[in-house]
Parts: structure tokens; C-alpha cells; sequence
């Protein structure tokens, strides 16, 4: 694995990659993610032949951090992304988005269908987010407004588990206590002009699934069994994308690439290993 910095549309984006040559294929995170949720899986990708590309998102890990709420948006993630493809030298590729990246794959998906080889949507939904409170979102913008990431951090501590906080995000954190560590760290250095912009956007935002409706790209939609914050959406979108494949990973919740990692592995790995570029 290689990482490098590539600047698209005046940000510099970290992005980490291996087989250079091969199939492509981008991997992008999601909400105060990083790059590192999937660099792990980059050389066995390319292993397969792929050349696997994965990167922060601008206001995350690495990438550069505009000052302004108005310089993140879903369809500015969007933009970024098809950027990056360029940049890449790639005029067709495959295409995996996780929860927020899942939102922006399919902006990508709806605005030029044609130089998807394959999406896979996972652990994502086609419309508002379900299961918001509206005056906890509030709090969080306060809190964060007024002491940045710690300060949200700190006050979801004291609150507890969330509904990402799946049985199987819990049983992983008390196995590997350095992962929880791992995931407040990663929320600790998101931008707060990015949480601020996209927690907003992410409750209020259109629905896609008629939208969905008219994808002629070979889709899987992959979703841990217990991710209840968007296991009914990504059913939806499974059951309106014509032949779209739906995998529920077992034992899986928000985050299955590291809570089940073999069964979410193996469905990965059977659908792009059908996919012709």
C-alpha cells in the first residue's frame, strides 16, 4: 500500500492505494471516518487484481479542512470524488460508499451512471436519515459550535451507547478496547464545520429511491443485520434497483468490514469478482 496527497478543486486529499494498473476500484468512508476503514483491505484488493483507491474526504483525516460550513455539502463530496477519478486517469470505475460515502456513491451513480463498472452501497440509506432527534441534533450543533469535536465527544460518552452502537460495535470495542479509542479519534479530528454542515444535511435531505429506480449498474447493497439505522433503507433500495443484490452480513452492525469481517469479506469479494470492467 502507497499513500500520497492529490489536490482536486483547490483540497488536498490523502488517499491511500495498491495494484497500481489493475481494475479500479474506490473506496470511500463515511460521517467523521477516515481512510483507514478500509486501507486494510487495499492489498488483498489488489491481490484480486484491483487497484484500490481509498481516501479522506475533504474536512476528514489528512484532507484539507476549509474554514467555511459552506464548503461541504453531499454534492461538493460528489464533485470531489468524480475529481479524484481524474485525477486517478480513470474514465470507469467500481464504486463502494459506506453510510455518508454511501450517500454521496449515489449522487455520483444518478449524475453519470456511465462510468460506474459497479456500486456497492453499504451500510447506507437513499433519504433522510431515521431516528434523529431534532433537539439532540441541536445540542450536538451547540456543543459543538461552542467547543468543537470535544466537546460532542465528550457529551456522547456521558450519554451512551447510540444507535450505531450496535451489539456488535460494543462486543468489538470490549475485544479490542483500541478500537473504540480508534473511532473517537477519528470523530475527535472531523472538521466541526463538516459535522455541522452534514449532520444538518443528512436528516433534511431529498429521497433518491425513485431516483434509484433507474440504475442499469450492477449494484449490491451490503448492510450489517444489526445496523437498524439503515437496514429498512437499504432493503428498499435492493428491492427498486433493477438486479441489485442485497447481503446482510451475520453478526454485523454500522461498521462489518471490521465486526464480521469474513462474512462481510466474502460478499464483497463474490460480487466484484462477477463485475467486468
Amino acid at each position: 500500500m502507497l499513500t500520497r496527497h492529490l489536490t482536486v478543486r483547490g483540497v488536498d486529499l490523502a488517499v491511500a492505494e495498491a495494484g497500481g494498473g489493475g481494475r479500479p476500484l474506490l473506496l470511500v468512508h463515511g460521517f467523521a471516518g477516515a481512510k483507514e476503514d478500509f486501507t486494510e483491505w487495499l492489498d488483498p484488493l489488489a491481490s484480486r487484481g484491483w487497484h484500490a483507491v481509498t481516501y479522506d474526504q475533504r474536512g476528514h483525516g489528512q484532507s484539507s479542512r476549509p474554514a467555511a460550513e459552506a464548503a461541504f455539502s453531499l454534492d461538493i463530496f460528489r464533485d470531489d470524488l468524480l475529481a479524484l477519478a481524474d485525477a486517478l486517469g480513470w474514465d470507469r470505475f467500481a464504486l463502494l460508499g459506506h453510510s455518508m460515502g454511501g450517500m454521496v456513491a449515489q449522487l455520483v451513480a444518478l449524475l453519470v451512471p456511465e462510468r460506474l463498472s459497479a456500486l456497492v452501497l453499504m451500510d447506507t440509506g437513499h433519504g433522510p436519515v431515521e431516528g434523529i432527534d431534532s433537539a439532540m441534533l441541536e445540542l450536538g450543533a451547540t456543543l459543538v459550535r461552542q467547543g468543537g469535536m470535544a466537546a460532542l465527544v465528550e457529551a456522547q460518552r456521558a450519554a451512551g451507547p447510540s444507535p450505531l452502537d450496535t451489539p456488535a460495535h460494543l462486543r468489538l470495542v470490549a475485544q479490542r478496547p483500541e478500537y473504540g479509542r480508534w473511532s473517537e479519534a477519528k470523530a475527535l479530528d472531523a472538521s466541526p464545520q463538516m459535522w455541522l454542515a452534514l449532520s444538518r444535511e443528512m436528516v433534511g435531505q431529498p429521497d433518491r429511491l425513485d431516483a434509484l429506480a433507474a440504475l442499469r449498474v450492477p449494484v449490491l447493497v451490503l448492510v450489517g443485520e444489526q445496523d437498524q439505522a439503515f437496514l429498512a433503507q437499504s432493503r428498499a433500495m435492493a428491492a427498486v434497483i433493477p438486479g441489485a443484490r442485497l447481503a446482510v452480513v451475520a453478526d454485523g452492525g454500522h461498521a462489518p468490514q471490521f465486526e464480521s469481517s469474513d462474512e462481510w469479506w466474502r460478499a464483497l469479494t463474490t460480487f466484484l469478482e462477477e463485475v467486468k470492467t
